[in-house]
């Protein structure tokens, strides 16, 4: 058995122990040492990374009851050596972890739901919960959250025996068999859980939700705790200060100037589409009423564009009509359509000949292919 120093204390850095085994593991190594302050992946949350006698410390995995360190390096059998886990990346995560056991505690204790999915990402937290929460619902948790943060109540952890435990009515996300591991906030949650966890609620930092979705059934809510919400807070700062800049507007007025923009351009939007309109009354006009095939160009064109101009020119009573989009460098998109005959062998040997690919019904193909516009009007 392995000596589980992070149990007695979730905030030691460093520490000695002497290395029981070394054994290759592929190109890696599996460390073994009689006591350590690396926290195997578990209850959702990562397993620690960083320096054990020189070497990288990669992943953790525990295994009836012995704690197997993924080095990048051989470590001498016998010898005391040095350890020291990645301090930023551990202290993050139980700010996440005691975060959201401050909040799952919370809306199980209000709403009776439970939470049934959590994940504790790199850049996020997510917990899934098995019930319907309303937006307002969620800001009023939020704030009880913080609350909690800002009493600083303690962290405890403790082993109740079968009888206590059978007496206890706490939180499990699954069945635990052997010795249970309790992590208590008085008042707030009661949960099993076998993860380190801050000591005080004060050391979470900040709660912030940044994200709700309907999920299931119940609610996926995205969060973020400590020193996450402190970069999220300034990503998003950055942000508002970009806009500001350029739309001259004042923090306050930001979303007034964004609405107006918004408007601007979906005027603007119905402007062009009238006007592009026009140019298409004007291009087929100039076509010959008794062309049997035409073959249109133009360089921008989105798809919808695309087969309004060539219905257009169907409607004139033109046999076939093929519309290209693109240039010669970067190839072109196609639409091509008939009233009156099946266009697809016409679309296929385009395909063949240009290594296009597309496809369609008999009364419209459309697709990609390389070539010219000179060499495709020929072919055409």
């Amino acid at each position: 058995m392995t000596r589980k120093l992070f149990y007695d204390d979730s905030h030691m850095r460093e520490f000695q122990a002497k290395v029981v085994s070394c054994q290759p593991s592929g190109e890696k190594y599996k460390v073994v040492l009689d006591r350590t302050a690396f926290f195997p992946e578990g209850g959702g949350q990562a397993a620690d990374t960083g320096i054990l006698g020189g070497v990288q410390v990669l992943d953790v995995k525990e295994k009836e009851g012995i704690i197997y360190h993924l080095t990048d390096g051989r470590l001498e059998e016998g010898a005391t050596v040095n350890g020291k886990i990645d301090w930023e990346a551990r202290f993050s995560r139980m700010q996440q972890h005691t975060g959201e056991h401050v909040v799952s505690g919370l809306i199980h204790a209000r709403f009776g739901y439970d939470n049934v999915g959590f994940h504790l990402g790199e850049e996020v937290c997510t917990l899934d919960l098995s019930g319907p929460i309303t937006k307002e619902e969620l800001t009023e948790i939020e704030l009880a959250a913080n609350q909690v943060v800002f009493a600083n109540l303690p962290v405890d952890v403790s082993y109740p025996s079968k009888e206590e435990l059978g007496k206890l009515d706490y939180r499990s996300k699954i069945e635990i068999e052997g010795q249970v591991r309790i992590v208590t906030i008085p008042g707030v949650d009661v949960c099993a859980c076998c993860a380190p966890h801050v000591e005080h609620t004060g050391e979470i930092g900040l709660i912030k939700f940044i994200q709700m979705q309907n999920y299931k059934g119940g609610v996926r809510i995205t969060m973020v705790c400590g020193v996450r919400a402190l970069r999220d807070y300034r990503a998003k700062e950055e942000s508002v200060k970009a806009i500001m800049q350029s739309l001259s507007s004042k923090e306050e007025k930001i979303a007034e100037a964004v609405e107006h923009l918004k408007e601007e351009v979906t005027e603007q939007k119905m402007r062009a589409v009238s006007l592009l309109q026009e140019i298409f009354l004007y291009k087929v006009r100039e076509i010959p009423e008794d062309s049997g095939k035409v073959c249109l160009f133009e360089e921008k064109l989105d798809g919808s564009a695309q087969r309004e101009l060539m219905n257009m020119v169907l409607d004139k009573g033109i046999g076939t009509c093929g519309v290209f989009t693109g240039t010669d460098e970067a190839g072109y998109r196609y639409v091509i359509g008939s009233k009156t005959e099946d266009v697809r062998p016409l679309g296929k040997s385009l395909n063949e000949a240009f290594s296009g690919r597309g496809g369609g019904k008999p009364e419209m193909v459309q697709g990609s292919l390389g070539g010219t516009e000179e060499e495709i009007r020929r072919y055409f």
